[in-house]
């Protein structure tokens, strides 16, 4: 595990705050795969940042990509504009994240944290693909007692992806 820097909580907390993160992830993961995307923007500050960039250019510290949210009402626009303008085939999406990793507890609350995903895509009449792999560089804060992302880069390895990006990472 990576060392914690600002407040280093006890073993028992840290396993805790693991567990939440993972449990934060599963239902993230669940509610986009069950085409729920309506629900995808409840998962963040109203504040928040989301980007999806490919590793090349997050390597040279190039922020834009793929996708690129600023705060919780363009997401909402993004949700919008995928459910009533877009026309695309029907597809199927599994998220697997792994490999957790806490990286920073900021004394302010501010958990720093990083997590591998793996995403499949079935098309209604086609094959099961690999259609992204990557990591994410995520930024959560608590409020109202829950955790929530205040930032999400989600960074693709390949410099390539099979289809258009419709749904969230």
């Amino acid at each position: 595990m990576t060392a914690l820097r600002n407040v280093v909580p006890r073993l028992e907390e840290r396993w805790a705050l693991r567990l939440e993160i993972e449990e934060f992830h599963v239902a993230y993961a669940q509610a986009i795969d069950a085409g729920e995307i309506t629900r995808w923007p409840d998962f963040f500050t109203d504040d928040a940042l989301y980007r999806v960039t490919g590793r090349d250019n997050a390597d040279r510290g190039l922020p834009l990509g793929l996708l690129y949210c600023d705060g919780k009402k363009m997401m909402r626009d993004r949700v919008q504009a995928t459910l009533r303008t877009t026309t695309f085939e029907p597809r199927f999406l599994r998220h697997y994240i792994s490999n957790l990793s806490i990286d920073e507890v900021r004394a302010e609350g501010a958990i720093k944290a990083r997590a591998n995903y793996l995403v499949v895509q079935t098309l209604m009449e086609e094959k099961t693909e690999l259609f992204q792999a990557g990591h994410y560089q995520d930024t959560f804060v608590r409020r109202d007692g829950r955790l929530l992302l205040r930032e999400r880069h989600c960074v693709y390895d390949s410099l390539t992806i099979p289809n258009a990006l419709i749904y969230p990472i």
